[in-house]
């Protein structure tokens, strides 16, 4: 274990310590592990999917609307905005849990 002065304070300091004792300065970044990692892609993987689901839905959805009469354009409408409504749910409810999983993960300081 080697001594290293912390650019702060200039206090001798070991060279594993994630902060200077004396200023509080932080000296070493901290990591996280493998499944910290694994739930941190997959929070960003489901967001850029959900992303791409809507908007991929909502274009499918609204095409060739323009050649139904006024009862089935209004259908469409519905059921489009119900299918929408039902991605954002769920979209926000497996944010909600993936990114309680990203936060309970991150690094901590020993």
């Amino acid at each position: 274990m080697a001594m290293i002065s912390c650019p702060e304070c200039q206090n001798s300091v070991s060279d594993s310590a994630f902060k200077c004792p004396k200023c509080g300065v932080q000296l070493r970044k901290l990591k996280r592990g493998f499944m910290g990692k694994l739930f941190k892609w997959s929070f960003i993987a489901f967001n850029i999917l959900m992303a791409f689901w809507l908007f991929a839905g909502m274009n499918a959805a609204t095409k060739g609307i323009e050649n139904l009469n006024g009862a089935e354009q209004a259908g469409a409408a519905i059921g489009t905005g119900i299918g929408a409504a039902l991605v954002l749910v769920i979209w926000v409810i497996g944010a909600i849990i993936l990114g309680l999983f990203v936060m309970f993960t991150r690094p901590k300081a020993a």
